[in-house]
């Protein structure tokens, strides 16, 4: 083994040893957030295709809950666009979507709100071309930005559901 193999595995072992004595524990480890969090969740039903992207996406991640769930997903999404790229000739050549989703999550046995919050992004898409190319941009533009929001929250509850977990 050359020295420089060697360097690297003792300085692997050594983050490792710090980050054990840290505390840490991997989100996705058997007994942590993340797997205490899977399939305990269950979010609102969607009312419209941004709401129904959103929580597909988030039940993807932290898996589909059941009616005997033990925590509730309330969240409200907003959106909004804005043309950004305009011709002289006043023509929009670029549309950007901003998102925020106001969430809570409650006990459902008790009602109480264990943790609440927002999350936001953005994304744009293109207005150049057809009719069909530009509602499929937007389209697409829309479902992006519901899986960004999705994977935000996901992220945001699992580093914080220490916290608020029983």
């Amino acid at each position: 083994m050359s020295w420089s193999d060697r360097r690297k595995v003792l300085a692997a072992l050594a983050a490792a040893a710090c980050l054990s004595g840290c505390g840490f524990t991997p989100v996705y480890a058997p007994g942590g957030a993340g797997d205490r969090l899977h399939g305990q969740i269950l979010a609102d039903a969607p009312g419209n295709r941004d709401g129904y992207t959103f929580v597909a996406h988030f039940e993807d991640r932290l898996g589909r809950a059941t009616d005997a769930a033990p925590f509730a997903l309330a969240y409200e999404i907003d959106t909004d666009s804005e043309g950004l790229a305009v011709t002289p000739d006043q023509e929009t050549l670029r549309y950007q979507l901003t998102g925020t989703i106001r969430y809570r999550i409650t006990d459902r046995a008790t009602g109480r709100v264990l943790t609440s919050g927002q999350v936001n992004s953005f994304t744009s898409y293109s207005a150049i071309g057809t009719t069909v190319a530009t509602r499929a941009s937007q389209t697409d533009a829309e479902q992006r930005l519901m899986v960004v929001l999705a994977d935000q929250l996901v992220a945001r509850l699992l580093a914080s559901a220490d916290g608020w977990l029983p």
